[in-house]
């Protein structure tokens, strides 16, 4: 288990805080407005219920659990990817192998952990195994544009994603056994920067950044939004092993990162002619919906932190001895 004490006040500073906004929802539900748009929000406030709880869950299971917490969800986030860019018969062998060699392989590594084959595994090996297998299909019908949608459905819901479990291997001085408390501090200032640019843009909300993209993201939304968010995060640095200047500093980089996120996943659902990568959570659409702003704020975060907190990653983590023997059985 990951629950050290100040793990358990996090958590019982957000379940406090969905408590508040319960009521919130109930009381706004005897004023005059808009029906559609508490709907939402209501919808939005028990899917966070629902989310907090699976992620307590995974976090009380210990690293095991968290791993494969995470490997559950980059394999429901590529699966909404596939749906939503249909592949022809000559990828699904090519698909075989990314659902069931290349996501666990990965994880295996992060696991491990294995460092260097973590870092390279997805955009060297199975970079170049992608258009291999599906060129040995014999298939050239638009195989440029296939081959970069698999890989970038590789990239981001399994390589990107899987930086977030991977916080728990930093080796960062004086703070051992606490690493859960970073993972926590990325997913709350990330999603709670999310919510906040949501609800100004929709109180405040007047300059759309990108309309033709995603609509409801207003520079009043990002500016108001993301400063609450960063006060958030600046306000928990006694959990990170940041000083509160430099908690400062990355919150507010996790709310650009995670903005930008969002708006590319946003751009390429529209490309595709969507609304929602899926309709598995209720107010949020589908896994992708709700994780698109982690997927450039993990690893962005995970390596700063990494160059600057942590003490020789690869050095500390290289190939471990079991996997020496499986990958060198002739040395």
């Amino acid at each position: 288990m990951m629950f050290p004490p100040k793990m358990l006040w996090l958590f019982g500073g957000v379940l406090a805080l969905l408590v508040l906004a319960s009521l919130v929802t109930a009381i706004l539900r005897r004023t005059a407005i808009d029906p559609a748009v508490l709907d939402n929000l209501s919808h939005r406030v028990k899917a966070w219920w629902a989310m907090v709880a699976v992620f307590g869950v995974s976090v009380a299971l210990g690293r095991n659990g968290l791993f494969a917490f995470y490997l559950l969800l980059s394999f429901l986030a590529l699966r909404e990817f596939i749906t939503l860019t249909p592949t022809p018969r000559g990828d699904h062998r090519t698909l075989a192998w990314i659902f069931f060699a290349v996501l666990p392989l990965h994880y295996l590594f992060a696991w491990a952990p294995w460092y260097g084959m973590f870092l390279i595994f997805i955009p060297v090996y199975a970079f170049v195994l992608i258009p291999i297998r599906s060129a040995w299909a014999g298939d050239t019908q638009d195989f440029l544009a296939r081959t970069a949608k698999l890989q970038w459905g590789v990239l981001v819901c399994i390589y990107f994603l899987s930086h977030l479990p991977m916080l728990l291997h930093l080796p960062i001085r004086g703070y051992e056994g606490e690493n859960a408390q970073l993972l926590f501090f990325v997913v709350l200032v990330t999603q709670v920067s999310d919510v906040l640019q949501y609800t100004f843009g929709k109180l405040f909300g007047r300059h759309p950044i990108a309309p033709t993209v995603s609509p409801g993201k207003t520079r009043e939304g990002l500016i108001y939004g993301g400063l609450a968010a960063t006060a958030i995060g600046t306000a928990l640095w006694w959990a990170t092993p940041f000083s509160p200047a430099a908690a400062a500093g990355m919150s507010a980089l996790l709310v650009l990162a995670g903005f930008c996120g969002g708006l590319v996943m946003s751009a390429v659902k529209r490309s595709l002619g969507a609304k929602d990568w899926g309709r598995g959570i209720p107010g949020h659409g589908g896994v992708l919906d709700r994780v698109d702003s982690l997927l450039f704020a993990a690893p962005v975060f995970f390596h700063l932190v990494g160059y600057y907190f942590a003490d020789g990653m690869a050095e500390t983590y290289s190939q471990p001895a079991w996997l020496w023997n499986i990958f060198n059985p002739l040395r």
